[in-house]
């Protein structure tokens, strides 16, 4: 019976999105094709033509392909490379900072990039994913380039390649080997004085790692994640994040566990390279109150001070170029620490206006306060809840008033949901909401966070699963029976009676819902709110009382850039 009513609730959501023209992918994806074939050059065709690339049936073969051989992986990519105009050589003039690790990578690139930005550089920052908007994966000077920048260089990109695809099989690269090609383009054209560069996945197979002359290379914290590409152990993991090493160049880690360290220590041997340790940014000798961050939480002081060695190292071959780094001096000489040195004052006020989205971020919308977090492993979930109690719980103190706790979350992928669902029970949630990460339904399309790897329905069944063990970890028994509340012809919420969970089918419904109109940003004028049975209402009679209401939102990067497309109107300017 369970299992039927679990089929009926996908079959009428799939159903109510087919109504509103979501489900219809075949017409979208056939639509942006057209636009590839006639395209009008402007951004939005631009992005839509970007997209093909997800769904392109000879790039997805191409990757089934090269998962039986990942060393086909860099060859495929020096070769797109080699297509778009560019050579394997030319990268070395980019002065890279190559950045790995399971979690950290983004914020210890952001430090570094904001760092030697302060110094006068002019920078390139290349990261993955966006959040709101794709062009936020390629920085120049800490900004997102520009739309205007962005299509001119897609168009000749992509021109290049599809003038040659025919001599090669037909064959284009996916999505993120694009981003990648079309980074380098971007930060050679616009003459970078260096980029920073994060690694996508893994590291030895990462497109990314055509790069062969870094100037330094860096791994931030290790963990479980990406299993089924990396290696179910966490030393599997570490020689894939090891991969990015390279002969002579120095290479820097934060404190790992022993395994894996060990296993970074004999790949640095294997390439020949020195591996330092990265001191606690305790040791860092500086005037008392002087070291402060602008990312939030106790996770973020490893990695700022992978950042500082990162930052450091670089100043000394941008400045002394025919002096051996210490940390290179002998190659071979095994696991080292790095000293902590005494940071300038241009590096302190790096860190301190650091400024990472998504990432241990917090909104004050009148009565209301975000806290946005794009963790998604267990690790990293585990400093998210560190961090949004110490945080959440000041902002109480400060109001004198007991504030009203409400998840909005979601997973997606491989992701443990459930062990990390886990993590957040003892948060005491008043209500805990899940949604896909489709930024809203009642609105056309926001092509720049268009998934077509993950079907509307698979999208659902997560959010449905995601409920049910959170009612089983929060100790709420078993499940009730459920009602499916499509009122009118949209938007559907899925309400389980008796119970402090909701399923909604968008971000916009769910923020809509849980803001209760007292949200300024939500509530602007001719913005159309998704109506809800009497009953869903009466569940937020608490949320319309409360004099606040803090809302954590985690479980995925995609989820966090959904609700800043809403949150935050300047992200989609």
């Amino acid at each position: 019976m369970a299992r039927s009513s679990r089929v009926f609730e996908r079959y009428l959501f799939a159903a109510f999105l087919h109504r509103q023209n979501w489900s219809n992918f075949t017409t979208l994806r056939s639509s942006i094709t057209k636009a590839a074939r006639l395209p009008r050059m402007d951004y939005q065709d631009a992005v839509c033509t970007l997209n093909t690339l997800q769904t392109n049936a000879a790039a997805l073969e191409q990757v089934r392909r090269e998962r039986g051989n990942p060393e086909l992986q860099l060859q495929a990519m020096r070769a797109f490379l080699q297509r778009s105009g560019l050579t394997v050589d030319e990268l070395d003039h980019l002065n890279i900072i190559h950045v790995t690790g399971t979690k950290g990578k983004g914020s210890t690139c952001a430090f570094a990039e904001q760092i030697l930005r302060n110094y006068g550089f002019r920078t390139g920052f290349y990261s993955s994913p966006h959040l709101v908007q794709v062009r936020e994966r390629i920085r120049i000077d800490g900004q997102p380039i520009s739309k205007e920048l962005f299509t001119k260089y897609f168009w000749q990109v992509y021109g290049r390649l599809d003038e040659t695809k025919e001599a090669h099989g037909g064959s284009m690269p996916a999505y993120f080997r694009f981003l990648t090609i079309l980074a380098f383009h971007v930060f050679l054209n616009e003459k970078v004085d260096l980029a920073v560069i994060e690694v996508g996945i893994g590291g030895a197979y990462d497109c990314t790692n055509i790069i062969k002359k870094p100037w330094v290379c860096g791994v931030s914290s290790l963990g479980i994640d990406h299993t089924s590409i990396l290696g179910d152990t966490i030393e599997k993991i570490a020689w894939q994040k090891g991969g990015i090493f390279k002969p002579g160049v120095p290479a820097l880690t934060v404190k790992q566990p022993d395994g894996p360290m060990a296993v970074l220590e004999e790949r640095a041997k294997e390439i020949g390279c020195s591996l330092q340790v990265c001191p606690e940014l305790e040791e860092y000798p500086v005037p008392s109150g002087s070291l402060q961050l602008g990312l939030a939480g106790q996770h973020q002081h490893s990695n700022a001070s992978l950042a500082l060695q990162l930052s450091q190292a670089w100043l000394q071959r941008h400045y002394q170029p025919d002096e051996p780094l210490p940390s290179s001096a002998n190659e071979h000489s095994g696991l080292t620490q790095a000293p902590p040195f005494q940071p300038s004052h241009i590096m302190l006020k790096g860190l301190k206006d650091t400024e990472w989205p998504g990432r241990t971020q917090t909104l004050q919308h009148g009565p209301i306060a975000y806290f946005l977090d794009g963790a998604h492993t267990t690790r990293s979930m585990l400093a998210c809840v560190r961090w949004f109690s110490e945080a959440a719980a000041q902002l109480e103190r400060a109001a004198g008033v007991p504030a009203v706790r409400v998840l909005l979350f979601n997973a997606t992928g491989e992701r443990d949901s459930a062990a990390m669902l886990k993590l957040l029970v003892p948060c005491h949630f008043d209500f805990a909401v899940f949604c896909p990460n489709i930024t809203e339904v009642l609105a056309s399309s926001n092509a720049d966070q268009q998934n077509f790897n993950v079907t509307v329905e698979n999208m659902l069944t997560r959010c449905l699963d995601n409920q049910s063990s959170w009612r089983t970890l929060s100790g709420q028994g078993a499940q009730p029976s459920a009602e499916l509340l499509i009122p009118g012809s949209f938007p559907m919420v899925a309400e389980r009676r008796g119970t402090d969970t909701l399923v909604f089918p968008c971000i916009l419904s769910a923020l809509q819902w849980i803001g209760q109109g007292r949200d300024p940003v939500l509530s602007v004028a001719g913005k159309r709110v998704a109506p809800v049975q009497p009953s869903v209402a009466a569940k937020a009679e608490p949320l319309r009382e409360a004099a606040k209401i803090h809302v954590l939102i985690t479980g995925s990067l995609h989820l966090v850039g959904g609700v800043l497309k809403h949150l935050d109107p300047a992200s989609t300017a």
